[in-house]
């Protein structure tokens, strides 16, 4: 796998965890970590949020050194906010920064953030410029094709960023107003790399691990972005990287596999956020792991009741070691 560097963040390998908000969290980044994940992202921060000291804020930027190298995702649409929350959580220990300026979802876009600042590239200028110039860590910055349906000005925002000191771009070959639906427009990704000097990750449409190789083949990417398909499936990094080196595709895992790794996965997140909060949050994550094995239906619909980690072990012993 390529070797890269995000300026000072030397990354060992070209597979990256995605930030997802409510997905990516402290326990799942370090399952991803293990078992592969070259750099992994928080879920987003708000700028303000943190400037404000909202209580979730702290949560979300608790990181470990076991998962470095690790980029903190931040949003917002003022610079000086955005930069002077950069400043704020420099010292902390993740090795990059990187500016949100993709998310879709509406109560974001609403507030001029994430994939609405790709309507307007003269302020989303000034938020990288104001951050690369309040930290010394390298700053890097996520967006997408587009934000109307038949937009395509990732090339010009790509050239933008770069100007204003970006050191790394992510590019999410869909616009805003595909959300995930659609098909990613790989020649996006492609037409970025060409205009910029900077390393640039693909991200879209990568389900499986021949996937990574067709964005590669079609882009010439220096990274690989997975997002979706890493929800309940930490094993696609390690399949990646050994289907890159060798050609061939690794199998999935036995289900006895994902039982050991549902719990394992339990026991993290209330370690972390203690059995309430942590079971419940374990519901989805339990639900994603097991989608498309055998009993999965009726097992989905006891884990969305699961308070536990004794009920959970029960569920599973029950589902998947002796269904």
């Amino acid at each position: 796998m390529n070797k890269f560097n995000i300026g000072s963040a030397a990354i060992d390998g070209n597979i990256i965890l995605a930030p997802m908000a409510g997905v990516t969290d402290l326990p799942f980044r370090l399952l991803c970590k293990e078992y592969g994940a070259s750099l992994v992202y928080t879920e987003m921060v708000s700028a303000k949020g943190l400037i404000y000291k909202n209580k979730n804020t702290e949560t979300l930027l608790t990181t470990d050194d076991r998962e470095r190298p690790a980029a903190v995702q931040l949003f917002g649409s003022e610079p000086e906010i955005v930069a002077e929350a950069a400043a704020l959580i420099e010292h902390r220990n993740f090795d990059i920064i990187d500016i949100n300026m993709g998310c879709p979802v509406p109560k974001i876009v609403n507030n001029g953030e994430g994939s609405a600042l790709m309507k307007d590239h003269k302020l989303a200028g000034k938020i990288i410029d104001a951050v690369v110039k309040a930290v010394k860590k390298p700053v890097t910055v996520k967006f997408r094709k587009g934000f109307g349906k038949d937009d395509d000005c990732a090339e010009e925002f790509a050239k933008m960023a770069e100007y204003y000191g970006a050191q790394a771009v992510a590019v999410h070959a869909r616009t805003r107003e595909q959300y995930y639906s659609g098909e990613a427009d790989l020649k996006v990704i492609e037409k970025v790399k060409k205009a910029v000097g900077i390393p640039v990750i693909g991200n879209g449409d990568i389900y499986d691990v021949p996937d990574i190789k067709k964005m590669y083949e079609h882009t010439g990417a220096d990274a690989f972005m997975i997002g979706r398909a890493a929800r309940g499936n930490p094993w696609i990094f390690e399949r990646a990287k050994k289907y890159m080196q060798t050609g061939e595709i690794p199998p999935m895992p036995s289900s006895c596999e994902i039982a050991e790794m549902i719990l394992r996965h339990a026991k993290m997140n209330i370690e972390y956020k203690g059995e309430y909060t942590g079971m419940r949050e374990m519901r989805k994550h339990a639900a994603w792991y097991t989608q498309g094995l055998k009993n999965s239906a009726k097992f989905r619909n006891k884990l969305s009741h699961i308070e536990s980690y004794d009920k959970l072990l029960q569920i599973i012993k029950k589902y998947m070691y002796e269904g």
